[in-house]
């Protein structure tokens, strides 16, 4: 059963903490998120093995693994973005419709091991990517679809903060 889409502009997390997950955006850099990552990757294997990941705590939230594959392709997705960020100037990023994608993918269905080697090497990846960027180039931007516009700074706090945000979804 597909999920109603979620709608909102999760932008504000970079002006104050998510009250929800507690996450700090003004606290991270690119310089931090390598580290960060590397923390949060065995905590989301950890809930990739739980004998429950597929299922879904009611009829309108995702399961655990559900949110692992979307972290997974989160990773996959702002990495690309990263590229261009830092490899055009005002990069512009296509829509992502990422219900559809769960859908199209089959989230729900898909295999937590799997998955899990496919987050790990993912979230390593774009945790290289971040760390390989100099302080110089934080400032180059990046403009979503909607009109969003990030700088890679704010781009890593943003894409931090759903990550951390996920993983407080499925309490890892």
């Amino acid at each position: 059963m597909p999920i109603v889409p979620d709608q909102k502009d999760w932008t504000w997390v970079l002006s104050r903490p998510c009250p929800e997950c507690g996450f700090d955006a003004s606290a991270s850099t690119p310089a931090t998120t390598p580290g960060t990552l590397a923390s949060m990757l065995p905590r989301w294997r950890a809930v990739l093995r739980r004998p429950d990941a597929a299922e879904r705590p009611d009829p309108n939230t995702w399961s655990a693994l559900e949110y692992a594959c979307h972290v997974r392709d989160v990773f996959t997705l702002f990495d690309y973005r990263l590229g261009l960020m830092v490899s055009e100037d005002d990069a512009r990023f296509e829509d992502w419709d990422q219900d559809r994608t769960a859908v199209e993918q089959d989230y729900a269905g898909a295999d937590p091991a799997e998955v899990s080697v496919a987050l790990t090497a993912e979230g390593e990846q774009i945790a290289e990517s971040f760390g390989r960027i100099p302080e110089q180039d934080w400032g180059r931007t990046g403009t979503r679809s909607n009109g969003s516009e990030f700088t890679v700074l704010t781009f890593a706090q943003y894409f931090l903060h759903d990550v951390v945000h996920h993983l407080h979804d499925v309490d890892g």
